[in-house]
């Protein structure tokens, strides 16, 4: 079984100014799905319509983050701002539902500046878990599910609450929620904690989404770093991964000259571009 591969076209082919010009373009070169940040300036019937005439699928999206301003990336275990959190999934879920997008990423947010980390876990964890549970059983009534993504706070983002795998897979046991799931960038786990077969291998029935890059650079999977895709990229096909995989990472040029990987891996699998069959041509 070949694995699907959708674009993340808040970072693939910024060259095109708009997000309805960038799904035209991963269309172009085989992708069969897409997904994205918060798409602010862009109205659910616009992406719907350039969605629909591209042939994509869109398969994740991002709730809102909260007040860039305020330096905000998310809400979801920043207590004080519940009322927010709410305000913003009930915007995510419109908008996934006039889209068509039934997975929503529900980010955790940051450990409030000047706070120290340890000292504000507990109540950040409990946060957390009230808005996990609140979000899950709304999304449920939309036969949506609900992502949680550890990001790495070595590179990325050292004031990011939700760290590894670890943590992530700990606060959805005590959630208990079956619509929720965890969403495993790879680039963030492997900074964090490597050992990626058997994370892979351990958290398999609790994943929802998986995103790749290369390390530490964040470019193509094929660009010189520490991870091996083609031995996850057959890893995952072996453990039986059916999710999508999003290519959330920055290329080192143009995007369509930077996706020779994913060309590759397609016709490795004797497949066609969109990852279908050749014998169904």
């Amino acid at each position: 079984m070949s694995l699907r591969f959708s674009a993340n076209v808040s970072w693939l082919f910024t060259e095109l100014p708009g997000l309805p010009a960038r799904l035209e373009a991963a269309s172009r070169c085989g992708f069969a799905a897409a997904e994205l940040g918060w798409p602010e300036g862009c109205p659910a019937p616009a992406l719907r319509r350039a969605a629909q005439r591209a042939g994509l699928r869109l398969v994740l999206l991002n709730a809102p983050p909260g007040d860039r301003e305020r330096g905000e990336l998310g809400l979801g275990a920043v207590p004080g701002r519940q009322d927010a959190f709410r305000q913003g999934l009930a915007a995510a879920v419109q908008y996934g539902r006039e889209v068509g997008c039934s997975r929503i990423h529900l980010m955790a947010g940051r450990v409030p500046q000047g706070a120290d980390r340890a000292a504000v876990a507990g109540e950040m964890e409990a946060t957390f878990i009230e808005n996990l549970r609140y979000a899950a059983d709304l999304l449920a009534q939309e036969d949506m599910v609900g992502l949680v993504e550890p990001i790495n706070s070595r590179i990325t983002d050292p004031r990011y609450f939700l760290n590894t795998p670890q943590q992530a897979v700990g606060i959805l046991e005590k959630v208990g929620r079956p619509n929720l799931k965890l969403q495993l960038d790879i680039f963030h786990c492997q900074i964090m904690d490597g050992n990626l077969s058997r994370n892979l291998e351990t958290y398999l029935p609790l994943i929802g989404h998986i995103q790749i890059a290369q390390v530490p650079g964040r470019h193509e999977p094929d660009s010189p770093g520490e991870l091996n895709f083609p031995y996850i990229f057959e890893l995952l096909e072996s453990l039986g991964y059916n999710g999508y995989v999003g290519c959330e990472y920055t290329p080192k040029g143009d995007t369509v000259e930077g996706l020779g990987w994913l060309r590759s891996y397609w016709e490795s699998r004797g497949l066609q571009p969109g990852g279908t069959s050749k014998a169904t041509e």
